[in-house]
């Protein structure tokens, strides 16, 4: 069967979500396409060693990959955010249905929700079914990072997202609240499949605590709370400045960023002006090191700010977290908090009240150890139990068989 992957986002973006399907569908006989942008998230600039052309071909891990040009962009300015997402999709609807060659199944990656254009549009060329992944809900989270500019957007987005979703053939979703919001939408439960997200268990797994490492990077004879991804509006890390100001009595508590994104450079500075030297920064690290860094984590930080559409977000970082075997404070509520207790991985506190989060660090930090690392083994084996890579990839390859099937009846 052949699958062409599309979105926005590929490796070496931090998206390797599209990358580990493609490499797995691959090794059970699938033929693998995918058509993407040229990298520059989270940053907002075109990678090293890319430059952008009208169309790229390269093959990463057995894998064609067709890059097409975008407007690079990753800040806060709503316009040049709106030119990033609408480039790439006038791109891949232009050239995508000319460079794929023949396909069987299209699966498609949202968000962006513009990536619905060229999905709808090569589907319609190669009479073939998509499936829509949807990742983030639109509109809701448009307006819960502050990027939605009028109520008269709102009215369009959600209008073509009904338009989407009525033309998938199937439609998967990360979280059982996902679920729910698209059936009060109107959406047939029938067309919606629940599919987790997993964390990549060739790379996130438990490994021995490296003390060299942790000298080098001040994380020794330190309580490390660790927060590891995205610093951007959704994550509402000012509040963990706050706590850590509250902390500042308890010398051998620290939080410690790993990551980058557009809040950056503003918690930076909030940490400078309050003169906080129990907060650091360790930048965007590879991938591939983050098992060795999570393992000097005394806790594992997930943090979202308040807002109803988190309340039916499950957060990657949590299933990362949890593949590592290390104890998780959850700063999060709905799905995501509910995966954290079903596990018994960690500890859940309540969102934007930094004197909240401080006195459960203060709690976290007053446990016994071999309490921590009990947590910490209860995420891994319910990771192992739900969350794998090999037992979700198998579930895509069943709805993408079972869509094949009756594509190919309904053409005869």
């Amino acid at each position: 069967m052949r699958i062409l992957l599309l979105s926005q986002w590929y490796t070496p973006e931090p998206n390797s979500k599209t990358h580990q399907l493609a490499k797995d569908l691959s090794q059970k006989s699938f033929q693998v396409t995918s058509i993407t942008g040229y990298p520059n998230y989270p940053q907002g600039h075109i990678y090293p060693g890319y430059k952008q052309k009208l169309w790229e071909r390269e093959v990463m891990d057995g894998i064609q990959v067709i890059r097409v040009p975008l407007f690079p962009n990753h800040s806060y300015s709503k316009f040049k955010r709106a030119l990033n997402y609408i480039s790439f999709a006038i791109s891949a609807s232009f050239l995508g249905p000319f460079l794929c060659g023949p396909m069987d199944i299209l699966w498609v990656y949202h968000p962006p929700l513009t990536v619905g254009i060229p999905a709808w549009w090569i589907a319609l060329l190669r009479k073939i079914p998509f499936v829509y992944e949807i990742q983030d809900i639109w509109p809701e989270t448009v307006e819960a990072t502050g990027f939605m500019p009028n109520k008269i957007m709102k009215f369009i987005i959600t209008r073509f997202a009904k338009f989407i979703y009525k033309r998938a053939a199937a439609i998967t979703v990360i979280s059982p609240g996902y679920k729910r919001n698209l059936v009060e939408k109107g959406v047939s439960p029938d067309k919606i499949h629940f599919i987790p997200n997993w964390a990549d268990d060739d790379i996130y797994r438990p490994v021995p605590r490296d003390n060299k490492l942790a000298e080098e990077h001040g994380l020794a004879d330190r309580f490390n709370v660790v927060f590891a991804g995205n610093m951007g509006a959704a994550q509402g890390l000012q509040n963990v400045i706050e706590a850590a100001d509250l902390l500042s009595d308890v010398p051998k508590v620290q939080f410690v960023f790993i990551g980058d994104g557009i809040d950056q450079d503003s918690l930076c500075k909030m940490t400078q002006k309050r003169n906080l030297n129990n907060v650091c920064f360790l930048g965007r690290l590879p991938e591939v090191e983050m098992p060795n860094f999570f393992a000097l984590a005394d806790v594992l930080l997930v943090h979202l700010k308040m807002d109803p559409l988190f309340d039916i977000a499950i957060p990657s970082k949590t299933l990362a977290y949890m593949a590592c075997g290390r104890p998780i404070l959850g700063v999060i509520s709905g799905d995501g908090a509910k995966v954290i207790r079903k596990a018994n991985a960690g500890v859940i506190c309540k969102q934007e009240d930094p004197i909240a989060l401080a006195k459960v660090i203060r709690y976290l930090y007053a446990l016994p150890s071999n309490q921590r690392e009990m947590m910490g083994k209860a995420g891994r084996k319910e990771f192992l139990s739900k969350y794998s890579r090999k037992r979700l990839i198998e579930q895509y390859e069943t709805l993408f068989n079972k869509l094949n099937r009756q594509n190919k009846r309904s053409v005869v």
